[in-house]
């Protein structure tokens, strides 16, 4: 029996409902924890101000469920299909599990030790989505350039403030 596709109404739900709720998880951490423990820390030169954070995080946001709409299109029982679904959650998961590592526990150091995994799994992500929907990976690879980024300023905001 031939699988259908979800429907579209189905598809952006399940596309863009996760992303919005690891946003707001997300925002709702971090903002709790900027005036007073992030501004406090010291922070590297390449460290942009805080307003950035918000306008990057949007697009990006947008671009991820993009992505996942496309390959929630591409029809069940395709192969690959499922295991690049399961590498999105993976990597939509340590995303918000990075903002409660960082910002909820007030420690560099355990956003560190989630963002590294973070990476691994949006490259992966992208490496599996290529073959179904070349577009929904292109659409990830600003994601991970500014995950790698932030990577980089995980580390630098550790190693000035341990």
């Amino acid at each position: 029996m031939r699988k259908i596709k979800p429907s579209v109404p189905r598809r952006v739900a399940l596309a863009v409902g996760p992303v919005i709720l690891a946003s707001l998880l997300g925002g709702l951490v971090t903002r709790a924890n900027l005036a007073g423990w992030y501004a406090a820390l010291v922070r590297p030169s390449f460290n942009p101000p805080n307003w950035v954070f918000g306008p990057v995080w949007t697009v990006l946001f947008a671009m991820i469920a993009i992505a996942a709409y496309r390959i929630l299109s591409v029809p069940p029982g395709t192969p690959g299909r499922a295991g690049a679904l399961r590498a999105y959650a993976l990597q939509l998961g340590l995303n918000t599990a990075w903002s409660f590592a960082f910002f909820g526990l007030n420690s560099p150091a355990a956003g560190f030790v989630v963002i590294l995994p973070l990476l691994a799994s949006i490259l992966l992500t992208i490496r599996l989505f290529r073959p179904l929907d070349a577009p929904a990976a292109w659409l990830l690879v600003p994601y991970a350039a500014w995950v790698g980024y932030a990577t980089v300023l995980n580390g630098a905001l550790w190693w000035l403030n341990r």
